[in-house]
């Protein structure tokens, strides 16, 4: 199955968001599934790490747009690089490449990728899939959107959103392959 990890460029090697991506990483990588991440540094390279370590596949998606802004290129466990032009095409092929995706705590950057991701899927412009926010951070920030923001959110909505607590309990709601 192939299996999209968004999560953050900050956490460095030693750092426990580090460890976590690169658990996460490792178990899929046994699991056989082939990975994508937007294959740079910070939880992307943890999570490619994980997997390749593991004898996983590691799809890197990356983009000249994001490059022209911070000096990177692909980290050392990509396999397999789809470079596009565009941060919007590099999402696509991350969002729609997948038949699940999973969200580590990130910025910004995680958070478009998750709210795109599921606004495509209320909208019907592609199928469900699981989409798995891991610890209790993206919890706090959607239970802040249901309920406090005076928005309405309808519980078939809120219902294609799944939260677990670590890396194992995310990898524990996969779909079976």
């Amino acid at each position: 199955m192939n299996i999209t990890i968004f999560g953050g460029s900050e956490p460095k090697p030693g750092s426990p968001a580090y460890a976590e991506a690169y658990e996460l990483g490792r178990l899929l990588g046994e699991a056989g599934h082939t990975v994508l991440t937007g294959g740079y540094i910070g939880t992307m390279e943890a999570v490619s790490r994980g997997a390749a370590e593991a004898g996983g596949h590691v799809v890197g998606v990356t983009c000249t747009e994001i490059e022209h802004w911070r000096p990177v290129k692909a980290n050392a466990w990509v396999q397999e690089e789809r470079r596009f032009p565009t941060l919007q095409a590099r999402l696509d092929e991350l969002i729609h490449a997948c038949q699940a995706a999973v969200a580590l705590p990130g910025g910004p950057g995680t958070l478009t990728e998750i709210a795109l991701t599921w606004n495509l899927m209320i909208v019907a412009a592609m199928p469900p899939k699981p989409l798995i926010l891991v610890g209790p951070g993206w919890m706090a920030v959607f239970e802040e959107m249901f309920h406090s923001l005076g928005v309405t959110t309808p519980e078939h909505q809120r219902r294609l959103l799944q939260f677990a607590p670590d890396v194992q309990a995310a990898v524990s709601r996969l779909p079976k392959s």
